[in-house]
């Protein structure tokens, strides 16, 4: 067994704790050993290299990144150009090329804090400031340093004179001195007839300055020289908006969109109109992109806080302004949406300020005067109610609602008297026409102002005003014609023109000059005056085919859908009108006694008395005092056959409007009726004695029928 053993070593006993050791096993660790140090060296090696490798791969290739946000910019897709030009700079920050193209892409898309630090860096890096002073005035410009980008401009030199030149012109504007502004674009043009981008330049001034044909003509040129000019596509757009409307406008913007989907003024543009339509998530959403391309934009955050309050979330429209960080503070519309939200929430004190300081703004915003007299009667100062609502409660044609507000005040004043003097003028009919506002100087004054100022279009307006006020339309007719001539652009001026031909009674040749406002800007103010011209001429068919394209372009407007629901009923489009007012209930609720009034007169039109009497009765709950809602009651129920209530509704809605021809007429049918003949006679006597009378016809046919 020793011997066994001995040849056959694993047949030996074990000993715990013993190693096992044989020839030669030293070494072939050793040699293991080696093997596994070498395959770690060589993986740290490897990891290494990857390392770097990936580390080149996040650095970008300057080169490459330029010739990128070239194209882009070429493209103008200037959110692109920027994040190359930003790789560039990153790879390279002493390449002063790309920190001056890096400058020139912030600048078009108007970030002038950031377009001056690269500016900044760019001469830094060495380029010579002669080549920067062009670029840091419109940078300042952007950063509201309207001297500071005067004075740079004014140190350009060479090719970069025009650029320059069109800085010191946007500045100009910014300070109030339009027509230097356009005089100077007009030069740089002149001198560079195919610079697109001073075509569009001097259409934004025209634009401001209200010459919508010349900012027409300017937008057109612009784009014609160069269709990818975003600025001058959101331009165009704009105008169109004005010009035909909202859905017309969103294509132009949509193409600014399509070339850089982060474009924050197209964006802002789109969103907004997207609004006015009621597309509002679609508004939504093309605002959170502006916020996304600017974040923390107060515009972008005011468009989405006007959703949120369309939509009845108070408490979220009034965080998003929050989050605007006062960016809003002194704008109109921030003013508006910021005192709604303070009215809503019963802070009616607050609501005051911020409407007395729009109405400060825009002396002659009737809303927000009704606002303002509304919040500070809520607030407990009722003279001041009244005090802002008299300019409004003394004209002829003042609403309801100012009525009522004032009434109220003077019930609040412990003044019954007067107030129920202001109630009854609620509830009678408003007379058909505006009367314009009054002037405080005499026309020497303001012919004298003229004068003084033979450029300012305020001085001439304010004059031809004082002139009709005082009777003086032959006059007042040349000067206004005049204006219109010098000015064939401005809608203002033909919109002046109507206003005095309308005024001296003159509606046909008044029509005419709305007509040329619409073509240039076909806005609610145009359009109302445009269809009260030719009711006034029985030109009504003509009067709903423009009611009925504004509404295709402007499916939101309450205005136009209640004029159009007018016209149908004086016409007799009953069904029509049905279709109309119950698409004006849907976007005004239940609580509009005109608008259930108006049901009640169509639905009784349209044969179906009883459909009618909901909305009829509904009108005469809300408004006890209203001659139309107690008409439009009654007149349902005489259709339903129940000419006893209806006759009881009827001679209260004559005694509250006794010279209205169409509820005399309602009148005089159940009078009749019910054999009170001679009644009937006197209400049919009232009713044909207006010229205006549309049923006039049948009220002879019955006359004849009456026995003696």
């Amino acid at each position: 067994m020793a011997d066994a053993r001995a040849t056959y070593p694993l047949l030996r006993g074990r000993r715990r704790g013993r190693r096992v050791s044989w020839p030669g096993a030293a070494a072939l660790l050793q040699r293991r050993g080696a093997r596994a140090v070498l395959a770690v060296l060589l993986l740290a090696i490897v990891a290494a290299a990857l390392s770097m490798l990936a580390r080149r791969a996040d650095v970008p290739d300057a080169a490459v990144s330029m010739q990128r946000g070239t194209a882009a910019l070429a493209r103008a897709n200037y959110s692109a150009a920027r994040n190359d030009f930003i790789a560039a700079v990153t790879a390279e920050p002493g390449n002063a090329a790309a920190q001056r193209a890096l400058a020139e892409t912030y600048l078009l898309l108007g970030n002038g804090v950031a377009a001056q630090g690269a500016i900044d860096r760019a001469r830094s890096a060495g380029l010579p400031a002669a080549q920067l002073h062009h670029l840091r005035a419109a940078a300042l410009l952007l950063q509201g340093d309207e001297d500071g980008a005067i004075a740079e401009a004014d140190r350009a030199g060479g090719r970069f004179v025009t650029f320059a030149q069109r800085a010191k012109a946007r500045a100009l504007a910014e300070q109030g001195d339009r027509a230097a502004s356009a005089a100077l674009l007009q030069q740089v043009i002149a001198r560079v007839p195919r610079d697109s981008a001073a075509w569009s330049d001097l259409g934004r001034i025209r634009l401001d300055i209200g010459d919508v044909g010349g900012a027409t003509a300017a937008a057109q040129r612009a784009l014609a020289l160069a269709p990818n000019n975003l600025a001058a596509l959101v331009l165009r757009g704009e105008l169109v908006r004005g010009q035909y409307g909202l859905v017309a406008a969103l294509p132009w913007f949509e193409a600014a969109l399509s070339r850089d989907a982060y474009y924050h003024r197209a964006l802002i543009e789109y969103a907004g109109t997207l609004g006015e339509i009621g597309r509002n998530a679609d508004s939504v959403a093309a605002a959170r992109r502006a916020l996304a391309a600017r974040p923390g934009d107060p515009q972008a955050l005011y468009l989405m806080a006007v959703v949120a309050a369309r939509a009845g979330d108070v408490a979220l429209a009034s965080a998003l302004l929050e989050r605007s960080n006062g960016g809003l503070d002194g704008l109109p519309g921030g003013l508006l949406l910021s005192g709604g939200i303070d009215y809503a929430n019963g802070r009616y004190e607050q609501a005051a300020v911020k409407w007395r300081a729009l109405l400060g703004a825009q002396p002659m915003n009737l809303v927000a005067r009704r606002l303002l007299g509304a919040a500070l009667l809520r607030s407990g100062d009722a003279k001041g109610a009244l005090d802002t609502l008299r300019p409004v409660a003394l004209r002829a044609d003042a609403d309801s609602y100012t009525l009522t507000l004032v009434a109220r005040a003077f019930e609040a004043r412990g003044e019954r008297d007067w107030a129920a003097r202001f109630l009854d003028r609620a509830a009678r009919p408003p007379v058909p026409r505006a009367a314009p506002f009054g002037q405080d100087s005499d026309t020497g004054v303001l012919a004298n102002a003229v004068v003084d100022a033979p450029n300012d279009p305020a001085a001439a307006v304010a004059f031809i005003r004082g002139l009709v006020e005082t009777g003086g339309f032959a006059e007042a007719i040349a000067a206004s014609e005049g204006l219109s001539r010098s000015s064939p652009g401005v809608p203002p001026a033909h919109i002046l023109l109507g206003d005095v031909d309308a005024a001296s009674g003159r509606f046909a040749a008044a029509a005419t000059a709305y007509v040329r406002a619409a073509d240039l800007r076909f806005d609610e103010p145009t359009l109302l005056r445009l269809v009260e011209a030719w009711a006034q001429t029985n030109k009504r068919a003509q009067a709903a085919d423009a009611l009925a394209l504004y509404l295709a372009q402007n499916p939101g407007s309450v205005v136009a859908r209640r004029l159009l629901a007018n016209l149908q009923l004086v016409s007799g489009d009953f069904a029509g009108a049905v279709r109309t007012l119950e698409q004006l209930r849907g976007m005004t609720g239940d609580g509009d006694a005109l608008v259930l009034t108006q049901l009640g007169y169509a639905y009784t039109g349209a044969g179906d008395p009883r459909a009618a009497l909901p909305f009829a009765r509904a009108a005469y709950r809300l408004s006890p005092m209203s001659a139309g809602a107690a008409d439009a009651y009654g007149a349902a129920l005489f259709a339903a056959g129940d000419t006893a209530a209806a006759l009881q509704l009827l001679t209260k809605a004559a005694r509250l409007a006794p010279t209205h021809a169409g509820i005399r007429w309602h009148e005089a049918q159940a009078l009749a009726d019910a054999g009170q003949v001679r009644a009937a006679r006197a209400s049919l006597g009232i009713a044909l004695a207006d010229p205006a009378f549309g049923e006039r016809p049948a009220a002879t046919r019955l006359l004849a029928a009456l026995p003696r």
